[in-house]
């Protein structure tokens, strides 16, 4: 399987997904997913670096830390992001731990044309797994 990303619909709310040849490949590509959800991502120039971290007990808890601090970040700074880079460990005591970087720039109206605005990520349909073909698979709604 081809790492990829997409989305699909939730009654009035967005789903997005990630898929890839690891958990890490499929954050990121959720990444671009909830990008989607505002703007082409292929149309975001990569000028500014930001670093995240994430600490969750379970997987599909880690990815919905994930993508809130991807919404906080972009809420708070003004940001859109069409880059992603994941690398997950996991702590002697069990937790994982994300640590993420995002590049993106500020929002210019003209040029993203915003379709909505992300609040966040819900439980609604949450799931972080390896399937059947040894690829991964990560989704969750978000709240438009």
């Amino acid at each position: 399987m081809e790492n990829k990303w997409e989305l699909f619909s939730h009654e009035a709310d967005m789903g997005i997904r990630g898929k890839g040849f690891s958990f890490e490949k499929a954050f990121e590509e959720a990444g671009l997913a909830l990008t989607g959800v505002l703007t082409d991502p292929m149309q975001i120039k990569p000028e500014i670096k930001i670093q995240l971290s994430c600490f969750a007990p379970k997987m599909d808890t880690l990815f919905y830390d994930w993508i809130n601090e991807l919404v906080y970040e972009m809420a708070s700074q003004h940001l859109i992001f069409g880059q992603y880079q994941v690398k997950i460990t996991q702590e002697v005591s069990g937790t994982l731990h994300l640590e993420g970087t995002a590049w993106g720039e500020k929002i210019n109206l003209q040029k993203h044309k915003l379709a909505v605005e992300v609040k966040g990520a819900t439980f609604t349909e949450l799931k972080a797994e390896k399937l059947p073909t040894g690829n991964y698979v990560v989704q969750c709604v978000v709240d438009v």
